[in-house]
C-alpha cells in the first residue's frame, strides 16, 4: 500500500475515457462534501443532486454514490437523485431509475439501538442511527476512541454484526455491508458492466471499494492525507474531487 504523499494526481477524466469507457464509483462524506462536526452539519450546494446528474449523463449512466450514509439520508441532504446509488457501506443499492437491486436489507434488532442509546448518554458521543446500522461518533473527543471500539466489538459478537471504523466513528452494520461488494454488483450490470471502475474515496471502507475495482480493471482515488491505500491515485480534498469531475 501507498501513503497518500506518494501517489500521483489522476488523469483527466476526458484522457481517461480515450482509452474505453468509465464507471464512477464516489464516496460522499470527505470525497464529494466536506467532513462537518456532525453528520447533519454538512453543507451540500443547492444544485448538487443536477450536478452529478450531468456527469451520469456525460458517463452514460455509469455514476454511483456509495456511502456509509443510507440512500433517504442521502436524498435528505442533496434531494432526489436519479443516479445510482449503494447506501449503507453499499447494503441497499438502487439503479437510477430507483429500482432496488438485490433483497432488500433486514434492519439491526431493535435491542442494538437500545444498547447504543444506553451506552451514548451523558457522554460526548455522538450517536447516529441509520436504517441499516448505528454509529457512535467522538470527533469531539478522540479519546473515546478505545472505549467505542470495545463496546461496538462486544456487542458485534453477540448479534452477529459487523463493525465499521472510520475517521473518528465506528459503526455496526449487519453482513454483507461492503462498498466492495457494491461495486462487484453494480459491474455484473448495464450500464457499468464492461467499463473500466474507478472508486473515490477518503476513508478506510473505501480501501474495499479501491480494492474491488482493482480487481475488475480499474482503481482507486484516494482523497486526503491517510496514511496508506490501496489506491492508485490521489487528490488533496474534496474541492480537487469537484474540479476533478467537472461538477
Amino acid at each position: 500500500m501507498d501513503s497518500a504523499a506518494t501517489l500521483s494526481t489522476p488523469p483527466p477524466l476526458a484522457e481517461l475515457g480515450r482509452e474505453g469507457p468509465l464507471a464512477l464509483f464516489l464516496d460522499f462524506d470527505g470525497t464529494l462534501i466536506d467532513i462537518a462536526d456532525t453528520p447533519e452539519g454538512i453543507i451540500v450546494p443547492e444544485d448538487f443532486a443536477a450536478r452529478l446528474k450531468a456527469l451520469s449523463d456525460r458517463l452514460a449512466g455509469r455514476v454511483a454514490l456509495v456511502s456509509g450514509r443510507a440512500v433517504a439520508n442521502l436524498e435528505e441532504h442533496c434531494g432526489p437523485l436519479d443516479i445510482a446509488l449503494a447506501g449503507s457501506h453499499g447494503l441497499s443499492r438502487f439503479s437510477a431509475a430507483h429500482q432496488r437491486l438485490g433483497k432488500k436489507p433486514r434492519p439491526l434488532p431493535e435491542s442494538v439501538f437500545e444498547a447504543f442509546t444506553e451506552f451514548a448518554a451523558g457522554t460526548d458521543f455522538h450517536l447516529e442511527t441509520k436504517a441499516y446500522g448505528a454509529a457512535l461518533h467522538y470527533r469531539a473527543d478522540p479519546s473515546l476512541a478505545e472505549r467505542a471500539e470495545a463496546f461496538a466489538g462486544s456487542l458485534a459478537m453477540q448479534h452477529g454484526l459487523m463493525v465499521k471504523r472510520g475517521k473518528y466513528v465506528v459503526e455496526l452494520v449487519p453482513p454483507g455491508a461492503d462498498k466492495g461488494l457494491a461495486v462487484g454488483a453494480f459491474m455484473a450490470e448495464p450500464p457499468f458492466a464492461g467499463a473500466c471502475p474507478v472508486f473515490v474515496g477518503d476513508d478506510v471502507t473505501d480501501e474495499d471499494g479501491f480494492e474491488a475495482a482493482s480487481e475488475l480493471g480499474g482503481f482507486g482515488v484516494l482523497v486526503g492525507g491517510r496514511v496508506s491505500s490501496a489506491a492508485r491515485y490521489a487528490l488533496a480534498d474534496p474541492a480537487a474531487v469537484v474540479a476533478w469531475l467537472e461538477l
